[in-house]
């Protein structure tokens, strides 16, 4: 069984209700879903979708997006939400120096406050990076030196990152998670970082309804998807799906605290 540690099942699924998302992702293997909050909107709805299906956990957070739009109350409601029994972490956060949607400044900062709430509540971090590799190590690296010995920091979230950036996010404890872009035609470069990456510290995702793997490009991603890019972890590690499933679970109910099963 597979654990889909990232998606946002509050979003447009072409006419899918979010019963018909959770009993595909049964029937493909795929027995536990974490959906992601990115503001105060989708917290709400990530709660109701949590505490309707026993399948389904989540994380509130303010996307870097969101940085330019925040309000005051935005980070309370994100730490009055984390008292939620389902709740398992806290993102998605970060920056992203792609679109530039807020001020890198303002994105930094917001970033930081969140960092520090994951700190003070003791909840991993699904951190979002784009473009922005030298300033979120930065981050990281002072987030992680404030921690105690042994605690597992987070999760950099669909990763797409350099090998050296991702070797020293693994240095920091952090885990590191694929999505469908493992299997596009053109990550090479991807796959031979993950190739070179523990086993014991990767997590799958599929960051649905965006990036559906080979061979569902230009539809919408769905949580069952996540079952080929454990395919593809499992060809290029020279390993069996097997493997993978075992692994990627444990190490999804490690990080987020997660029941051993349902």
């Amino acid at each position: 069984m597979l654990i889909d540690t990232h998606c946002h099942l509050y979003y447009e699924f072409e006419g899918k209700k979010p019963e018909n998302l959770v009993h595909e992702a049964r029937l493909a293997g795929v027995e536990r879903l974490i959906t992601i909050g990115v503001d105060a909107a989708t917290i709400r709805s990530c709660q109701a979708l949590s505490d309707r299906f026993s399948e389904i956990f989540h994380t509130v957070g303010i996307h870097p997006h969101e940085g330019s739009k925040i309000k005051p109350e935005d980070l309370e409601i994100v730490e009055r939400s984390s008292a939620h029994p389902k709740c398992v972490g806290i993102g998605e956060i970060g920056l992203d120096y792609y679109y530039d949607f807020s001020p890198r400044e303002i994105q930094r900062e917001l970033f930081r406050k969140q960092l520090d709430l994951a700190r003070k509540l003791a909840k991993p971090v699904i951190v979002h990076c784009r473009d922005a590799e030298a300033d979120m190590l930065e981050e990281l690296k002072s987030y992680a030196a404030q921690l105690e010995s042994g605690r597992a920091p987070g999760v950099l979230h669909c990763f797409t990152g350099t090998r050296e950036f991702g070797r020293a996010c693994l240095e920091l404890g952090f885990y590191i998670s694929f999505s469908g872009v493992l299997t596009f035609k053109n990550s090479e470069a991807l796959r031979e970082a993950a190739r070179e990456f523990p086993l014991d510290r990767l997590l799958v995702e599929t960051d649905s309804p965006y990036l559906a793997p080979v061979p569902f490009r230009g539809k919408k991603c769905e949580p069952s998807m996540v079952r080929y890019t454990a395919l593809k972890l499992a060809e290029v590690k020279g390993v069996s799906i097997q493997e993978i499933e075992t692994q990627t679970t444990a190490n999804a109910v490690r990080l987020f605290s997660l029941p051993a099963a349902l």
